[in-house]
């Protein structure tokens, strides 16, 4: 079977009327970009990432090991299942991190003495000392949101109601 040879000449450029049926078809199937509900999510998440980024760098901190020590300082002490867990992500995201995390000082990984499958992660004094200097981070994120606290604690409930959603219904 042969295919046509490349040709050095553009294919013809659709019509108006070609571009304005075909954007009907898209809308009509529901996939147009802004009727995703998906999108947003994600321009939102990597707005809202990229911008702790500044903040989080004089704490020798990325995004994901400010979530780890957030979840640690609330709970002192957590296995590797129960990290990932609250966090959503998976061991083999998480482990990574927390070795990297470990080799900084900030967090003690430990083999559970009555469960050697399972691992144990502790702060250290350093990740412990942490937190003080950690403290105005949720402020400023607040001030560069230049949302209203009733505003952001409304999205940050709907948010959460999504996440139980899709949780539930992969269930």
């Amino acid at each position: 079977m042969s295919h046509p040879a490349p040709s050095d000449t553009p294919a013809p450029s659709a019509t108006p009327a070609d571009r304005a049926a075909n954007l009907q078809t898209l809308a009509q199937h529901g996939l147009l970009l802004d009727q995703q509900i998906c999108f947003p999510l994600y321009a939102a998440s990597n707005l809202v990432i990229k911008a702790y980024g500044p903040l989080l760098k004089p704490l020798g901190l990325t995004y994901p090991q400010y979530l780890v020590m957030l979840a640690l300082w609330q709970h002192q002490k957590m296995n590797v299942g129960e990290l990932g867990k609250q966090l959503h992500l998976d061991s083999g995201t998480l482990t990574p991190l927390l070795k990297r995390m470990e080799a900084n000082g900030l967090v003690l990984r430990q083999r559970c003495a009555t469960d050697e499958r399972r691992v144990n992660v502790s702060l250290t004094d350093a990740g412990k000392e942490l937190q003080q200097a950690a403290a105005a981070v949720p402020q400023a994120m607040a001030c560069r949101m230049a949302g209203d606290s009733h505003w952001l604690r409304q999205l940050q409930t709907d948010l959460n109601l999504l996440i139980e959603r899709v949780e539930q219904s992969n269930a």
